[in-house]
Formats: C-alpha cells, sequence, structure tokens
C-alpha cells in the first residue's frame, strides 16, 4: 500500500481521508451487490436443506412400510399366566389355540450314600464313565483324587454336562450330581471300572454306579420332559420352550395342569400406526413446502423457492405416485391409497387418513393392502416362490420355465445283506464330509442292530453332531431294503450338495458295505425368467445383467420342469417411494445437484470479492499517486508563490522611495 501519510502537506485538502472517502464511495455498490448476491445464495442452500431433511424425514416410514413383514403385524395372548406366548408376525397367521401343559421338564439330580467328610475318606479307584445327551468321558480315579470333594472336582473339569458338589446333610456328606440340561435326553449314567474286580456292588468306586442296571446313587429328582397337548394333540421337548410347534407362535409352559386359550390376531392398530406415520410426515414435507415455496398472500411475497422447478417436480413425483393405481393391482380389490382410506385434501394438498376404513381394508384384504405398499411376488404355481428382487426390477408379469430342477448330493453304501449287524470297535467310527465344507466324525454305539436300526442309529449320531449343527447342515440316512443298501441325502439342493466318506473302520466295508467314497453333488436349478436365461443355485433361481426381471429372485421347491407358469411382480407405494426418494436427496440427486451450482455460485463470489479487492488496492494506490503529485506540484506552486511575494515585497519599499 502506498504511503500516504504526508498526502495533504501540501494542499491541505488531498488528505489521507479524502482518498478513503473515494475508495468506500467506489466500493460501496459492487459491495453491496455481492453481500446481497451471497445473502440470497446462502438462504437458498439454507431452504433446499430444510427441503432435503423434510423429504428424508418421509423415508423412514415409507421404509418400515416397504418390507411386507411391517405389514403383517401379528400378536399372541395367553388366557393363563401358565403358558407364555411370544409371535413372529413373519411367520405367524390368526388362530385360536387351547394348550394345556401336562409336566413342566426337569434336570435330574442323584445322590451318593452319606460319606464321614469330604475330602480324607477314599472312596474307592478305578474310572468313572459319565454320559450326559449322547456324550461320554471317562475319568480315571485315584490316590489324587479317590475323596467326595475329589469326584466332584473332577466331574465339574470334565465340561460333559453336568455338575457335581458336596453337601453336608448335619449327619454326613453325601455327593450330589445334577444335569446342566432338562429333559430324559440328559439324564446321567454312570458306569465304573472298579479296580476291586466288582463293577456293581455297594463299596468302592461301584458305591457311584448309575447305569440303567445298577442304581447305587439315588434318583432325587427323576430327568422329565415337558410335555404340553395343543389342540389334543401331545407334544413333548427335552425342556420348557416349545417354538414353532404352531408356525411363527413359540410358547413357554410354566405351570403344570393347567390349559390356556392362545389367540393370535392380526395387530391391525400397529399397522396403522405406521401409516399414520407415515402420514404425518408426508403432510410434514407439504407444510415445509409451502413455506419455502408457497405463495403469501397477506405479504403479498412468495416463499425462497417460489416458482422453482426442482421443488415442483419433486412434489409432483410423489404427488403422483401417492395417487396412481399400483401396477399389477388394476383388477385386485385394494389398487391405490385412496381405497384404503388415505386420500388427498385438495385445498391444503396434505393426506386425510381414515383409520377404520384402512383396519377393515387390513383384515379383508391383507394380501393386497400389502402389495399396495410393499413389493410382492404372486407365483401362479404354488411350488415357486417369490424371494426377493433388486432396485432394477421393473414391475410386471414374468413367465416362468424351468429346464432343471435342482437336486440333493448323495451317497449310496454297497449291498451286504438285509440281516442284522454287529457294531463294535472294527466298525463303529465313520467319518463324513457334507457339502464339501464340513466334516463329521461319529462313533456307533456298540450293539446289535437290523438295517432299519443302524440307520436310525446313524441318523441319531449325525443329528446330535456339534460340528453339522453350528454350520447348519444336515444329513438324512435310509436303509433301501429293495437294494439292500445304505443312503445318505445332504440337506442342502444344488452344486455344493454333496455327502462323502472320507474315514471307515477295518470292517465297516465287508459288514455295512461303507467304504471311503466321494458321493455324487446335486445340481443346481437352471431355467429362464421372462425369457431372460437365468442362474441357479440350489431352489434359488435369479436373473443377472440387464432387463425388466433383473434382480428377481424365485425359489422352485419341486414340480417338473418345463413352463410353470408366471410371477407377478408389484412394486408397492411404499417400496417405489422409497427409491424415488433416495434419488432425490442422494448423491447427484436433484437436490444435490441444486445446492452444487449454488455452492459453485458461493465460490464465484469469493472470488469475485478477491478481484474486486485487488481492484480496489490498486485504485486506491492509483489515488495515492495522483494526489501525492498533485500536492507535491501545489507545495511547489506556494512556494514559488511564497518566494515571489516575497520579492514583490522587497521592491516594494524601493519602489515607494522612487517616488
Amino acid at each position: 500500500m502506498a504511503n500516504i501519510s504526508s498526502i495533504g502537506f501540501g494542499s491541505g485538502v488531498l488528505t489521507s481521508d479524502l482518498v478513503d472517502q473515494l475508495v468506500a464511495a467506489e466500493r460501496k455498490p459492487a459491495t453491496e451487490r455481492l453481500d446481497f448476491n451471497q445473502q440470497k445464495t446462502e438462504a437458498l442452500i439454507s431452504a433446499y436443506g430444510a427441503l432435503k431433511s423434510a423429504i428424508t424425514e418421509l423415508r423412514l416410514p415409507l421404509r418400515q412400510l416397504s418390507s411386507a413383514d411391517n405389514l403383517k403385524a401379528f400378536s399372541g395372548t395367553s388366557s393363563h399366566d401358565g403358558v407364555e406366548v411370544s409371535v413372529d408376525s413373519t411367520k405367524a397367521s390368526r388362530g385360536s389355540y387351547s394348550v394345556t401343559v401336562d409336566s413342566l421338564a426337569q434336570a435330574q439330580s442323584l445322590a451318593s450314600a452319606t460319606f464321614a467328610d469330604t475330602d480324607t475318606t477314599a472312596v474307592g479307584n478305578g474310572t468313572l464313565t459319565i454320559t450326559v445327551g449322547g456324550q461320554s468321558k471317562t475319568l480315571t480315579i485315584d490316590s489324587s483324587n479317590n475323596t467326595l470333594q475329589g469326584l466332584a472336582d473332577e466331574i465339574n473339569e470334565a465340561g460333559i454336562g453336568a455338575t457335581a458338589g458336596v453337601i453336608d446333610t448335619g449327619n454326613g456328606y453325601r455327593l450330589v450330581l445334577s444335569s446342566e440340561d432338562t429333559g430324559v435326553d440328559n439324564a446321567i449314567s454312570i458306569s465304573v471300572s472298579d479296580d476291586d474286580g466288582n463293577d456293581s456292588d455297594n463299596s468302592g468306586l461301584s458305591q457311584f454306579a448309575f447305569d440303567g442296571v445298577t442304581s447305587n446313587l439315588a434318583e432325587t429328582v427323576a430327568a422329565k420332559d415337558a410335555v404340553i397337548q395343543v389342540n389334543g394333540i401331545s407334544i413333548q421337548r427335552s425342556n420348557n420352550n416349545f417354538d414353532n410347534v404352531i408356525e411363527g407362535v413359540s410358547l413357554t409352559a410354566k405351570e403344570e395342569g393347567i390349559t390356556s386359550t392362545i389367540q393370535v390376531t392380526q395387530d391391525t392398530g400397529a399397522v396403522a400406526d405406521r401409516v399414520q406415520s407415515f402420514v404425518d410426515k408426508y403432510n410434514s414435507l407439504q407444510s415445509a413446502i409451502k413455506s419455502l415455496a408457497g405463495y403469501n398472500a397477506e405479504t403479498g411475497r412468495g416463499g425462497l423457492l417460489s416458482g422453482d422447478s426442482t421443488v415442483r417436480t419433486v412434489q409432483n413425483q410423489l404427488r403422483n405416485m401417492l395417487t396412481d393405481v399400483v401396477p399389477g393391482l388394476s383388477g385386485a380389490s385394494v389398487r391405490s391409497l385412496a381405497d384404503v382410506g388415505i386420500t388427498t385434501n385438495y385445498e391444503t394438498g396434505a393426506l386425510d387418513f381414515d383409520r377404520a376404513k384402512f383396519t377393515d381394508q387390513l383384515k379383508a384384504n391383507p394380501d393386497d393392502v400389502t402389495a399396495l405398499f410393499a413389493e410382492q411376488g404372486r407365483a401362479s404355481d404354488s411350488q415357486i416362490e417369490f424371494l426377493s428382487s433388486s432396485v432394477d426390477t421393473k414391475a410386471g408379469n414374468y413367465s416362468v420355465y424351468i429346464s432343471q430342477l435342482a437336486t440333493q448330493g448323495s451317497l449310496q453304501g454297497a449291498n451286504v445283506g438285509a440281516g442284522s449287524v454287529t457294531i463294535d470297535a472294527d466298525n463303529d467310527q465313520l467319518t463324513f464330509v457334507v457339502d464339501g465344507a464340513t466334516t463329521a466324525s461319529i462313533q456307533l454305539t456298540a450293539g446289535t442292530y437290523t438295517r432299519e436300526e443302524l440307520a436310525a442309529e446313524i441318523q441319531a449320531q449325525l443329528n446330535d453332531n456339534a460340528a453339522l449343527g453350528s454350520d447348519g447342515r444336515s444329513v438324512t440316512v435310509e436303509f433301501d431294503a429293495v437294494n439292500g443298501v445304505l443312503s445318505f441325502t445332504s440337506g442342502s439342493f444344488g452344486s455344493d450338495s454333496n455327502v462323502s466318506l472320507t474315514g471307515v473302520d477295518t470292517n465297516s466295508a465287508a459288514t455295512l458295505g461303507l467304504s471311503v467314497a466321494t458321493g455324487t453333488a446335486g445340481k443346481d436349478v437352471a431355467g429362464t425368467i421372462g425369457g431372460q436365461v437365468a442362474t441357479g443355485e440350489g431352489q434359488v433361481l435369479f436373473v443377472e445383467g440387464n432387463g425388466s426381471a433383473a434382480g428377481l429372485q424365485v425359489q422352485v421347491t419341486g414340480g417338473t420342469t418345463g413352463g410353470r407358469g408366471s410371477i407377478n411382480y408389484i412394486q408397492g407405494i411404499a417400496d417405489r417411494a422409497v427409491g424415488l426418494i433416495t434419488d432425490i436427496v442422494g448423491a447427484d440427486g436433484a437436490l444435490d445437484n441444486r445446492t452444487g451450482g449454488l455452492q459453485d455460485k458461493l465460490d464465484d463470489i469469493a472470488e469475485e470479492r478477491e478481484r474486486f479487492e485487488a481492484r480496489m488496492e490498486a485504485y486506491r494506490e492509483r489515488l495515492v499517486a495522483q494526489f501525492s503529485a498533485a500536492d507535491s506540484l501545489i507545495a511547489r506552486l506556494n512556494s514559488t508563490l511564497d518566494f515571489v511575494s516575497q520579492q514583490l515585497a522587497a521592491l516594494a519599499p524601493q519602489n515607494n522611495r522612487d517616488n
């Protein structure tokens, strides 16, 4: 910046204050214009932000209504506290059931005879083999642990599903064992190998035998299953929880000897609440639009977004979507929101909600009401089930053609006859690999079996296998009496489905017909949907790529190859509206594009300010230079004036004398 501190010394007029005033006068119009444009642009960005927030708020209730599960709300009641009920709305249906609790599940408890102390008196040496819930463990008892407390510690550390402790009866000490889980299948069995040579007498280690033949322990509480009757049908479980005995309904028995009426009803009030939330949010959006883009007759002024094409487009898109007949429902009992009591108030643009009409329609036409809001696929073939779609799937009716049904992987043994077979140490170990992923090793219980009983024993061992259970895999075992072979079938379908034997005993081939072998893999379903080639994974058939059916997934559970009718894909209002709102408020959506343009304008204003400030600085420097030059000239003129004045003054006396 030029030094202007000396301005005015020559003239007394061309001062720095005058420079400031001239610069300020030059700055004012441009500054006011830039300030106005910036404030207006910032106000528009804020207005679009408020609109975006209101639209986003509408998405949550619509997203809830776009899920078919949220339109199937069911609740359950029990007439007696002795039975508790919970309901999974995705699976339940209306119904009334009479439930009688015959017995509650119990965990078994066993008690030993009385001993004088807990940690001094030896109770015998040998081994105890404890079996609980199909799992066994052998404990070695010697001088290091052959006391009551030593036995209790060994049992607790074994992790076998039973716990032990020593109690003081007041007249001595007793060892108490309890099953960790309830039910008959979790009863405790203890077999003994006593060093004294007698495994069943009431002395030494054999006094703890309890194996179904020898009962030297007292059963203080018997293992018992829970038993209930549902509409007269007896059902048994190892615990008091009865899940999905009635589909989608879980029962918990609390009290024996009571009868309760279980009512499963559709909770129309919960669904109506979700619809009311949608109506409220939509009306809030309309209020926001009115405030931002409406016209105020009293003030004669419009809102910041009055006449904005983006706002009109958003409003019209939502309004049209909410008032149109849903494609695919033109012939249904429910076709539009008006049919379920949701109408537009043409004076205000808000939605009015007739709750009573909605609940009546939900009770009378639940499938149509569900399709009105959520996506739904209606297959004409009962063995084809709609699973899901994608954002690319278009509403419409699509033909289904199946060229190959899904199959399960399987393995067959060799024919070694249909006679009974004895299981011993030479043929009791089998190792399977199921679906190429899970290894399951089992040990068969020694004994003599018919071939059907052998299949049942292998099935029971596989059902109890922890590895299969944790991976959600299963195998079905059968004896084919016609061909005299054991067969194993995977519980899954498709090319990944298989059953292989990777380990057998030395005598398994000869007695069981089972050798190390790889089974036959299953096949994936194949076919077309809407004329588009679909990809199969197990029983699931889905369309990839482009086209109207892209993303459509169905499950083919059986039937035949060939034409299998069609699937009518209906995209409900809420489902479509969620997609529309996501497009509007998402990246590269209409609002982001609009605010992005405004942000660019703010950046332009900021750059223009910088350029303007540079011009003002140059203008100030130019004024200073001009004023400084003028002031310097004035100073010189003043100096000349002073000199001339002095000379004239000096000449004046001489002129006077000459006169």
